[in-house]
């Protein structure tokens, strides 16, 4: 992998895979403040690696907690699709049936789609 450059429209797509991944989180009833790091953007490491499939250049960006510890990534792949992911792992604040393990978006273009990812949690 090496390090790429980062044109403004991906960039502005970035940022907006991040809110959409900050409204999931939120939606939820998890206030901001509860996690550690949120998705943003510009606290992203970036690399861009030739996907082994299609031969196009996928841009790869990972947060990392304060240990170095994967947290999340977003992919941009040269064809206009992207997914990505955030770890929240928190108990479900209103509804003790479920574990937050996270946060997913995906889409082409500026087309966005996300969901949280839960968890059953285990019975008494």
């Amino acid at each position: 992998m090496m390090t790429t450059t980062i044109d403004a429209d991906t960039r502005r797509r970035g940022e907006a895979v991040c809110a959409r991944l900050l409204d999931e989180i939120e939606k939820l009833g998890i206030a901001p403040g509860r996690l550690a790091r949120l998705p943003a953007y510009d606290q992203a490491e970036f690399e861009s690696s030739k996907d082994p499939y299609s031969g196009e250049e996928t841009l790869c960006g990972h947060w990392r907690d304060a240990r170095g510890h994967s947290i999340g990534q977003m992919k941009f792949h040269g064809d206009g699709s992207f997914y990505a992911e955030f770890d929240v792992v928190l108990p479900h604040p209103t509804d003790p049936r479920w574990f937050v393990e996270g946060v997913t978006a995906w889409g082409r273009d500026d087309a966005i789609k996300s969901e949280a990812k839960l968890l059953e949690t285990l019975g008494e």
